[in-house]
């Protein structure tokens, strides 16, 4: 004799699959559920996954804190290094200079080419290692920048053909404004750019960086701004990137009220936050797919309610209640979320693991490619398999199958074995 208990030993009897119309209902009801679950974790994971990998490579390459004194460079800074750093929460702190200028290529072989406003960053090459990833993200050459040495991103190399060694050519914003106040003159002068050398090419895994960025010395990037002993700012690296908030506080009571101090929140919170909505959109709108499948639950159990009336009349005549009746049902219900709950899970997790191969063969499949790096800013597919996201997802699905099921069980329930057995 079944230990099993008496409303779900008759469920499960009653969905032993036959070739019938709601056997197929069923079927596609767990099907539909399994989908529901699989994308929503796919899509919840990968949107995790690219709000983590941002952070991170913004995290790696910018700085959590930046200080800038208002509408002027920075002057003793050294001196506001020691006390920086005497934060608790400061990991490391590095002057930069930050600005853009204009560059024409000089490659070995072929023409040289133009590129307007690639941002120059002068950093001091024994601190910058506390304060970013890039001496540690080169891909070719060493973080030389002695001399005329110049450190370029991977996407900026390529789209110039710029290789380790090639030369290159920066005019500053004050070399435009001479060319522009001599232009016309019988005397006109021309003005000499500074050439620089390739020493390394970096790759910081973001694309914004590795297309955009071009790095070289502190003193370079002085000279080229006309800065001479000042910097435009500092950049502050802490040991807890969310604590940035109240490092500030602590830092402009040390400093004072006349220096400005974004955190990096709030330089990315336009990218930050739409992710973040993105993700609860997404969420929302495929959520709707676990709803369909919950219909098709629903319109199952009307249909065995229907069919089932007779058996209910004789159980109701043999002494079952109304809540083992709808227990029966319910069980029903539950049955068909826990197998497309599972179903979906494994489904959704293969794809996780897989993602990156799946994404690689669709390209070679296409000819194109699906998840371009020039716009998502990855070249790899993120996730995060969230145990958090995972359990919510799982959990809502099975409770919208249970509520799905919830009003033909009430109905089977109610039923008066007079009514059920009267035309029998």
């Amino acid at each position: 004799m079944s230990k099993l208990p008496f409303e779900l030993l008759l469920a499960l009897r009653y969905l032993r699959p036959k070739r019938t119309f709601v056997s197929i209902i069923t079927l596609i009801s767990i099907v539909g559920v399994a989908l529901g679950v699989a994308v929503l974790m796919i899509v919840i994971s990968v949107m995790s996954g690219f709000d983590h990998d941002l952070r991170e490579k913004i995290l790696g390459f910018n700085a959590h804190l930046k200080i800038f004194a208002q509408n002027k460079p920075l002057e003793n800074y050294p001196a506001m290094m020691n006390l920086v750093a005497s934060n608790k929460n400061v990991r490391g702190v590095a002057p930069f200079v930050m600005g853009q200028v204009l560059m024409v290529s000089q490659p070995a072989e072929g023409q040289s080419k133009l590129t307007g406003a690639p941002w120059v960053r002068g950093v001091d090459v024994t601190r910058e290692g506390s304060v970013s990833v890039l001496p540690q993200s080169l891909i070719a050459g060493t973080f030389d920048l002695s001399g005329r040495g110049l450190v370029v991103g991977s996407q900026f190399a390529g789209n110039l053909n710029l290789a380790v060694g090639d030369q290159v050519s920066l005019y500053s914003p004050a070399d435009l404004a001479k060319m522009e106040k001599q232009r016309g003159k019988k005397e006109e002068e021309a003005v000499l750019p500074d050439d620089y050398t390739i020493r390394g090419i970096f790759n910081v895994g973001y694309n914004e960086f590795d297309a955009n960025i071009v790095v070289t010395s502190l003193e370079n990037a002085q000279a080229l701004y006309g800065l001479e002993d000042t910097v435009h700012g500092l950049m502050v690296m802490l040991h807890d990137p969310y604590q940035a908030a109240q490092v500030r506080r602590e830092l402009t009571a040390a400093l004072g009220p006349e220096y400005m101090m974004p955190l990096w929140t709030e330089e990315n919170s336009a990218i930050l936050n739409a992710l973040m909505v993105e993700k609860n959109v997404m969420f929302y709108l495929l959520f709707f797919i676990v709803l369909v499948a919950a219909l098709c639950i629903l319109s199952a159990q009307i249909t065995f309610v229907v069919q089932k009336t007779r058996e209910i009349g004789m159980l109701k005549a043999l002494g079952a209640t109304h809540l083992q009746i709808s227990g029966v049902f319910l069980s029903q219900s539950a049955i068909i979320g826990v197998l497309g709950v599972i179903s979906g899970y494994g489904l959704g997790m293969l794809a996780l693991i897989y993602r990156n191969e799946f994404l690689h063969f669709m390209n070679r499949l296409t000819g194109f490619e699906l998840f371009p790096a020039s716009i998502y800013q990855f070249s790899e597919l993120p996730a995060i398999i969230d145990p958090h996201d995972i359990t919510l997802i799982c959990g809502l699905s099975f409770v919208i199958c249970l509520l799905g099921g919830l009003l033909p069980a009430l109905r089977a329930g109610r039923l008066k074995p007079v009514e059920a057995l009267r035309y029998e």
